[in-house]
């Protein structure tokens, strides 16, 4: 019974979970998208004459800039990397005290890594994207 719970967890949290959570996000995104079609056709019924296409701009989800998209990579990479940190600091605090070692360690160094992917992809994006930034930031403030 604990051989299969064994190969079991790790089969569930490797293959199961995630399938779990991108059907969960795909039938947010089509009950949102269903919300948005009643909504416009009552108001369709109620007022036919009605500008559909500004209706339907002023119910979409907004569209995030380009800079909120960049500092969202940043926070993302302080997070990873805060965790990576945390992580190897527990592996090296366990393995002073138990003298065994914990998956701690790999996990850690998988997190610095990709919080220090995060980062380098905020600063190349903002070199890069500098212009189209401060073009989105005109049009925006010009709204």
């Amino acid at each position: 019974m604990h051989d299969l719970f064994q190969i079991l967890v790790p089969i569930a949290c490797g293959c199961v979970l995630p399938i779990v959570i991108i059907w969960l996000n795909i039938r947010q995104r089509m009950n949102e998208t269903n919300k948005r079609t009643q909504v416009v056709l009552a108001a369709i019924e109620k007022n036919p004459d009605m500008d559909i296409e500004e209706l339907i701009k002023k119910i979409s989800p907004k569209k995030k800039l380009l800079k909120e998209k960049l500092l969202e990579k940043l926070l993302w990479g302080c997070i990873t990397v805060l965790l990576g940190i945390g992580m190897i600091v527990c592996h090296i605090y366990v393995d002073i005290t138990t003298n065994s070692t914990s998956p701690c360690g790999f996990i850690g160094i998988i997190l610095l890594a990709v919080g220090i992917a995060f980062f380098v992809n905020y600063r190349l994006g903002k070199k890069m994207l500098a212009k189209e930034i401060e073009a989105e930031e005109k049009r925006v403030s010009s709204l």
